[in-house]
Formats: C-alpha cells, structure tokens, sequence
C-alpha cells in the first residue's frame, strides 16, 4: 500500500480481503462439517444421482478464499518488495491448488 493510492483503490482491496476472508471461513465450515447450505430459493432437490461433494466445494471455496486474502494483504500491507513477491506467489499456488482440488477431488 502507497500513501498515494486513492481512497477507492485501498476500499476495494480492503472489501476483496475481507470477502477473501469470508469464503475461507465458508469453505472450511463446508470441509469441515460435511454439509452444504440449505437452498432457501426455489427449484427442486437433489436426486441421488446428483449427490453433493461438500469436501470437495468447500476445500476448493476455501483455497481460494485463502488465495485472495493472501493476495490483498501482500498488497495493502507495507512490506519490502521481496515479501511481496513472495506472497504473491503463494496466493498464485494456492490459487493452483484450488483447481487441482477442485478437479482430482472425488467425494
């Protein structure tokens, strides 16, 4: 973060960090209790052929909640230009582990 940054610029980071936050919270909660979220809207249940995978969803939502907090922290806090990059490639990794999860995963 640079003092010359505009205000809007730092508010939209801010909220990506905090929505970044969110969906890691969401995902492991899915992980971690092997459930999904009731559907509070209409349309019709799931049939058994179409069983939901919520290690799977929410192992990937919450790889790349992580991904987008680590990438908004590395760039709203004040740190040397190494740190950065490597935080930036970590959030790339983690982004990379949320596809793989998301696709190898089948439970």
């Amino acid at each position: 973060m640079d003092l010359s940054d505009p205000p809007a610029l730092i508010g939209v980071r801010l909220v990506v960090a905090v929505d970044g936050l969110a969906l890691l919270l969401f995902g492991l909660r899915v992980a971690l209790t092997r459930r999904l979220p009731r559907r509070r809207f209409g349309g019709r249940g799931v049939g058994s052929e179409e069983q939901p995978q919520p290690v799977r969803i929410g192992g990937g939502v919450a790889l790349v909640g992580a991904a987008l907090l680590v990438q908004q922290v590395a760039a709203l806090a004040t740190m040397p230009a190494a740190v950065g990059l490597a935080l930036l490639g970590v959030a790339l990794v983690l982004f990379v582990a949320a596809v793989v999860w998301f696709g190898v995963r089948r439970d």
